[in-house]
């Protein structure tokens, strides 16, 4: 075997070990509950989703209860809390003061995974869960903020409890290369396993500042391509792994650090990853 190949033959094994090992395998995607209802805060108003409006970036907000759809919420076991077949998400997974928290596709980042606190907040990126102004007003939108627990970062799940702990089981998004040997199909895994996230593997430079699969595949129309598209219409997403032990890698390959950032813009574009990953290795 070439060493250079080495790294990613451990990849296809730990990809195909998850089917063995699929009691140990976290379903953290999974919409598994503790409880469902309203979730109150500020004034005794709501937790609502902006005019019922399920479409992703929906702004998330106060509102007077009023027992619709918009104001049911389901706290599960993996942190997440659902409404409208979405999940509470922080914008971007952007942990700055005043970043919008909306509703998005469910995911299994850590921008859905949500903890609450014995002081009654709602936390998630290490920050608070916040009726901005502090208003209570309807339409009060909610964001993220430094915790310090006032009277608009308090809130009450339904059922007046808190979510559960986890399991102990953890999400995982195995590396997935297609460029050597014969992986399991990322589809049977994830029905086999639960897992809906993986990380595609990798992305090189086919010539200068271009960005190709392993430097030798196109963004559109590839192996790689048709594997994201499959796993996207079962539920599931990716990230995409810029550089890795070996090969030819991208960034050392552009002009400046703004080309660079325009490749990667380019890869975002084609893949529409939820999350784009750096590995620095070797002698990177």
């Amino acid at each position: 075997m070439k060493p250079e190949h080495s790294g990613r033959f451990r990849l296809r094994l730990l990809l195909g070990a998850l089917v063995a090992a699929l009691p140990l395998i976290a379903t953290g995607f999974s919409p598994a509950s503790a409880a469902s209802g309203q979730i109150t805060g500020y004034g005794g108003k709501c937790v609502d989703v902006a005019g019922a409006n399920s479409a992703i970036g929906t702004q998330v907000q106060l509102y007077t209860c009023n027992g619709t759809s918009a104001q049911q919420w389901t706290v599960g076991t993996d942190g997440t809390i659902r409404a409208l077949g979405k999940c509470l998400d922080v914008a971007g997974a952007n942990s700055a003061n005043g970043t919008k928290v909306q509703i998005y596709d469910c995911n299994g980042t850590t921008a859905q995974s949500w903890t609450s606190a014995a002081d009654g907040t709602l936390r998630a990126l290490g920050k608070c869960l916040d009726a901005t102004g502090p208003s209570s007003a309807d339409g009060t939108s909610l964001q993220i903020w430094d915790c310090f627990a006032g009277a608009n970062q308090k809130w009450t799940l339904p059922g007046g409890g808190t979510p559960p702990p986890t399991t102990g089981k953890m999400p995982g998004a195995p590396y997935l290369y297609m460029g050597w040997g014969n992986p399991p199909g990322a589809t049977s895994v994830m029905s086999a396993t639960g897992v809906k996230s993986f990380t595609m593997a990798f992305m090189l430079s086919g010539g200068g500042c271009t960005p190709m699969w392993d430097g030798t595949r196109p963004l559109t129309g590839s192996v790689d391509a048709q594997t994201i598209s499959a796993v996207k219409g079962a539920g599931g997403s990716v990230q995409v792994s810029f550089g890795g032990w070996s090969g030819n890698k991208l960034g050392p390959n552009c002009a400046s650090s703004s080309d660079f950032a325009g490749a990667v813009q380019q890869v975002i574009n084609a893949v529409g990853p939820a999350v784009v990953d750096f590995d620095i290795d070797n002698t990177d």
